[in-house]
């Protein structure tokens, strides 16, 4: 059990959620001032990424970083900065039998370095890494991270004295983040977080995220979630067995069965949870000194 918890507000994420949820934040002030509300209701972590302000799809764009990073900056509320790098891993094969050439629309590849190009630019204080590649959902989409990518990646987000937020969606990628631990490619204390229920990664059970938690590499600072209905469900899971917690729009667009969310309402939820388990909430500088942190901007 961990009674000193930190919560990871993941505000907006790059899904397909703009048109199933009506208060999604997809312009930078949207995005900013999500992440700005959730640290008031308690969140220490805002983890962000950014979208095309007239499409709503995912964006790589540095300039939009720079909008909802200064934006928060420049808040009256402290709260950590934890930007994506997970955006230019896409690929879409071809329909039935012509997977070559991969589909346009749904394919954005680029080298490890060139996704870290905010992650250079701003400097916040943690970044993730998608440690594996999988099938992510239905359809022909695949999530390409090659070994060789990702410990260029993790040098490179180490070289910048940013943290690595290793994202774990399988067993492979869970043995591939004790191997990167394993080369002294990630600074003490590793953060992980288990990402559990996303087709076709690791089910949103708790044997299989109990199983997972045994083979951490040692010394992890660890954060979990469950996608969908199991957010909450999985708030309370994580902290019995020993870690932090993450919820937000990213990963579920409901309050209560019916009742859309806002950021902050999931927050205040996730809170009340952990409050009633007994667990004192974390805030910023507690996960700054918790994580070995360089506080930016």
């Amino acid at each position: 059990m961990n009674f000193e918890v930190f919560v990871t507000a993941a505000v907006t994420g790059s899904g397909d959620t703009v048109g199933k949820h009506p208060n999604i934040p997809v312009t930078p002030e949207q995005i900013a001032e999500a992440a700005i509300s959730s640290a008031r209701a308690g969140a220490a972590i805002a983890h962000c990424h950014v979208r095309d302000p007239e499409t709503g799809k995912g964006s790589r764009n540095p300039a939009l970083y720079r909008e909802v990073v200064e934006r928060i900056r420049s808040a009256d509320v402290d709260v950590v900065i934890n930007l994506t790098a997970g955006m230019g891993g896409d690929l879409t094969l071809g329909p039935g039998e012509t997977p070559l050439p991969f589909d346009d629309a749904g394919t954005d590849l680029v080298g490890p370095l060139e996704k870290l190009v905010h992650i250079d630019e701003l400097r916040p204080e943690i970044c993730t890494l998608d440690c594996g590649s999988m099938n992510f959902g239905e359809g022909d989409y695949v999530m390409t991270n090659t070994p060789n990518q990702l410990r260029a990646g993790a040098k490179a987000i180490r070289d910048l004295g940013v943290k690595p937020e290793l994202e774990v969606f399988d067993t492979g990628h869970h043995w591939f983040v004790n191997q990167l631990a394993k080369e002294g490619l990630l600074a003490d204390p590793p953060m992980i977080q288990l990402c559990m229920g996303i087709p076709y990664g690791a089910p949103a059970d708790v044997q299989t995220m109990q199983a997972m938690v045994n083979r951490l590499p040692a010394g992890s600072v660890w954060s979990g979630f469950a996608i969908g209905r199991m957010q909450m469900p999985f708030v309370a899971a994580a902290a019995l067995l020993g870690g932090n917690v993450r919820v937000g729009l990213e990963d579920n667009l409901y309050l209560d069965k019916g009742v859309f969310a806002r950021n902050a309402e999931l927050v205040t939820r996730a809170i009340e949870i952990l409050q009633r388990l007994g667990c004192r909430i974390l805030g910023p500088e507690d996960v700054r000194a918790k994580l070995n942190l360089k506080k930016q901007g």
